[in-house]
C-alpha cells in the first residue's frame, strides 16, 4: 500500500510540474494523430508511437522533438525513430533517423528532450509519419515488494494517457498490452476499457502541449524477471579457423523478493503453485553453426542444460542449479565456437570482424555489458563501428598460448543493454598473413629441442643401486602410496553409495515408492559392510609400515569420519521413510531431518577436506 501511495505522489508531482509550464514550445508543428502502443508482456517495457506530424507554420522545419518524463528517461535503454509511408501490408519503413539529446530553453524540468532529424525539411502544410520506439529497463515496480513462495507476483506500471509532447495533438489513442487478462487494477478514464489482456484509452481530441493525465496499471507478472548485473562477453579471434565466444554472467531475479523460507519439497511437488514468481530456465539463441557449446558455474559443468540445433539456429536451454526467486543471484559461464569464415572478412587492405554485440538470452536486461574483442597477435590500426553510443578503449595485450607480445583487446561498454542492442558491430584491423608462421615455427623449434633432450637423456645413466638404503626407502614409500590410493578409492566408492541413498530419497519424494526406498537402503548397507572389511585390512597393513607413521592418523580419521557419515545417512534415511509411511507433511519431514542434515553436511565437508589433504601428499 505504501508503494502505491508513493507512485501516486510521484505522478502528482510530475503533473503539477508540467502544468506550471504554460507557454507553448515549437508551435509551428502540430501532431495530427498519434497512436501509442505500450507492450508490458516482458519486463522490458517497449513503447511504440506512430506520429503524424504537420507543419502549421510558414518556415520549413527539419527537427522533431521527443520528450520523455525524467522518471522514465532515467531507465531509457533504447530509442529509435523511423520515417514510415503507407498503411497495413503496404507500409514501408525507411532507415533509422539520427537522434540526439538536447536541452532547449524553456523546456519544463521534469522531462528529458531528444531531437529527431527529419528525413527532409517539412514545408508549410506538409506532413509525414514517424514511428518512435522506446525500450525501458527496470521500469516495472513490484507491488508488493516482497512475496512468499506461494504468492503471485504483481507489478505496477505508470504513464500518461496523453502523449507528453511540446506540440498540440489533435487525435490520440493509447493501448496497453499485458501478459494475460489477470489485471489487479487500472486507472479508469473517459473512453477507456479493458478487453482481455489489453487496455485501451481514447481517442482523445485537441489536447494542448504537455497535456498529462496519470495512468497506473497493477497486474500479474510471473515471467522471468532476468537481470544481469554484469555480463562480460569475450570474443577471441583466431586466424586458424575459429571464433571463440565466452560469456560470464552475474544474474539476479529483479522481481519481488522472497519473503520467508524456501521449501524445495513444496516447489518440486508444485512449482507453478509454490514458486510462480520464480524461474528456472532461460533460452539463449546461438548462431546456427555454433559448436563446442559448454555451460558451467563455479562448481563445474551443469548437465541440466539442453541444446537443440538445425540449419537456421542453435538453441541452448539454460537451467541453473536452483530456481531463482526475487533477489536471488547466480553466477555462470557458457561458451561456444564459431567458424572464422562466417564472421571475419577482408576489405580495402583491412580485415574486419562482423559479429553481434548483445547477449543471446531472450528478454535479458544487462545493467553493465562489457564486450571484449581479442584480436590475433600482431594486429594493428584498430577501429570500431557500433550503431549506437558505447564507451570504448583498448586494454593491455592479452597473453595466450604461444604468444610473445600478447594480443590486442578492444573493450566496448554499454549500460542498460536490452535485446534491441543485439546488433552487428564491426572491428577493423590490419594483420599480416606472415604472422601466422610464428606459432608453427615456435612449435617446430620446441619439438626439435625436446627430441635432442630425449636423446641426451636416453644415453645418460641415472640408475641407483638397488641395495642402497635410499632405494629401499623409496620402494617402501611407494607401497605406502599404493595402499593410501586403495583406501581413497574405497572411500570414494562409499561416497558414491551415499549419493545413491540420497537419490533414493529424491525418488521417494517424486513417486512415493516406500518399498523401493527400503530396498535401496538394504543394498547400500550390504555394499558398505563389504567395503568396511576391505578398509580394515588396508589399515592394518598401513599401520605396520614405519614410512606411514606421519600420514596414518589422517587416514584413520578419514575412515572414522566416513563411518560416522554412514550412520547419519542411514538414520536420516530411516526417518524419512518412516515419515512417508505415516504420511506426514513435507514441512514436518524437513523439521525432523534438519538436525541430521546439518551434521551430514558438516561431516561430508570434513571427509572432502581429508581426502584433499591426503591426495596432496
Amino acid at each position: 500500500m505504501a508503494s502505491c501511495i508513493k507512485l501516486k505522489l510521484d505522478l502528482c508531482i510530475l503533473f503539477i510540474s508540467i502544468a506550471l509550464f504554460t507557454s507553448p514550445v515549437f508551435s509551428d508543428l502540430i501532431i495530427s494523430r498519434v497512436d501509442r502502443r505500450i507492450d508490458l508482456t516482458s519486463h522490458i517495457v517497449r513503447i511504440t508511437s506512430t506520429i503524424k506530424v504537420e507543419n502549421d507554420g510558414s518556415d520549413p522545419v527539419s527537427d522533431f522533438m521527443v520528450t520523455i518524463p525524467d522518471h522514465q528517461a532515467e531507465q531509457l535503454a533504447f530509442l529509435l525513430a523511423y520515417h514510415t509511408e503507407g498503411k497495413g501490408k503496404t507500409k514501408s519503413r525507411g532507415a533509422s533517423l539520427p537522434i540526439k539529446s538536447v536541452n532547449p530553453e524553456g523546456m519544463p524540468q521534469p522531462v528529458t528532450s531528444y531531437s529527431v532529424s527529419l528525413p527532409k525539411k517539412l514545408g508549410k502544410g506538409e506532413s509525414l509519419t514517424l514511428e518512435v520506439l522506446a525500450a525501458f529497463a527496470h521500469i516495472l515496480r513490484p507491488v508488493p515488494e516482497q512475496v512468499s513462495q506461494g504468492d503471485l507476483q504483481l507489478v505496477v506500471f505508470q504513464d500518461s494517457a496523453y502523449l507528453i509532447s511540446p506540440y498540440a495533438v489533435k487525435i490520440q489513442t493509447l493501448s496497453v498490452k499485458l501478459p494475460d487478462a489477470r489485471i489487479e487494477s487500472y486507472t479508469k478514464l473517459e473512453n477507456s476499457k479493458a478487453q482481455g489482456s489489453e487496455i485501451k484509452y481514447g481517442p482523445y481530441e485537441n489536447r494542448s502541449p504537455f497535456s498529462y493525465t496519470p495512468v497506473v496499471v497493477h497486474f500479474e507478472y510471473n515471467k522471468p524477471f532476468a537481470v544481469a548485473q554484469k555480463l562480460v562477453r569475450e570474443i577471441e579471434i583466431s586466424h586458424w579457423g575459429n571464433v571463440q565466444i565466452t560469456e560470464h554472467y552475474n544474474l539476479v531475479h529483479g522481481g519481488a523478493s522472497l519473503k520467508g523460507e524456501f521449501s524445495r519439497l513444496d516447489y518440486q511437488m508444485g512449482p507453478h503453485a509454490k514458486g510462480a514468481s520464480a524461474f528456472n530456465r532461460l533460452v539463449a539463441k546461438l548462431p546456427a553453426r555454433a559448436h563446442s557449446v559448454y555451460y558451467r558455474d563455479e562448481i563445474g559443468n551443469i548437465s541440466t542444460s539442453n541444446l537443440h540445433s538445425d540449419s537456421k539456429k542453435t538453441v541452448l536451454e539454460i537451467e541453473p542449479r536452483y530456481p531463482l526467486f526475487g533477489g536471488w543471484k547466480t553466477f555462470f559461464t557458457f561458451g561456444y565456437g564459431l567458424p572464422l569464415k562466417d564472421y571475419v572478412y577482408e576489405a580495402e587492405g583491412k580485415r574486419f570482424v562482423n559479429i553481434s554485440f548483445g547477449s543471446p538470452i531472450d528478454d535479458l536486461v544487462v545493467r553493465e555489458l562489457i564486450v571484449k574483442v581479442v584480436l590475433p597477435e600482431g594486429s594493428s590500426d584498430i577501429s570500431v563501428s557500433v550503431p549506437f553510443p558505447v564507451e570504448q578503449w583498448q586494454e593491455q595485450n592479452k597473453l595466450s598460448h604461444l604468444d610473445i607480445g600478447g594480443r590486442p583487446v578492444m573493450v566496448l561498454q554499454k549500460v542498460n543493454a536490452v535485446p534491441e542492442h543485439n546488433q552487428l558491430i564491426q572491428v577493423y584491423y590490419k594483420f599480416s598473413s606472415l604472422s601466422l608462421l610464428r606459432e608453427p615455427l615456435m612449435l617446430i623449434s620446441g619439438f626439435f629441442f625436446l627430441f635432442v633432450a630425449c636423446i641426451a637423456y636416453s644415453h645418460a645413466d641415472f640408475s641407483i643401486s638397488k641395495s642402497s638404503a635410499s632405494y629401499l626407502a623409496k620402494l617402501q614409500w611407494e607401497e605406502v602410496l599404493t595402499t593410501i590410493q586403495q583406501i581413497e578409492n574405497i572411500i570414494n566408492r562409499c561416497l558414491t553409495i551415499h549419493e545413491r541413498l540420497e537419490a533414493s530419497l529424491r525418488e521417494l519424494s517424486r513417486t512415493g515408492n516406500v518399498q523401493g526406498c527400503k530396498t535401496a537402503r538394504k543394498v547400500a548397507d550390504g555394499l558398505l559392510k563389504d567395503l568396511s572389511k576391505e578398509l580394515k585390512l588396508l589399515l592394518v597393513s598401513l599401520q605396520t609400515s614405519p614410512q606411514a607413521a606421519q600420514i596414518f592418523p589422517k587416514v584413520e580419521e578419514l575412515v572414522a569420519k566416513e563411518r560416522e557419515l554412514q550412520e547419519k545417512l542411514i538414520t536420516k534415511h530411516s526417518i524419512v521413510v518412516d515419515c512417508y509411511e505415516k504420511k506426514l507433511s513435507g514441512r514436518e519431514i524437513e523439521n525432523r531431518v534438519a538436525p541430521h542434515q546439518q551434521k551430514i553436511t558438516a561431516l561430508r565437508q570434513e571427509v572432502d577436506d581429508l581426502l584433499e589433504y591426503i591426495d596432496g601428499i
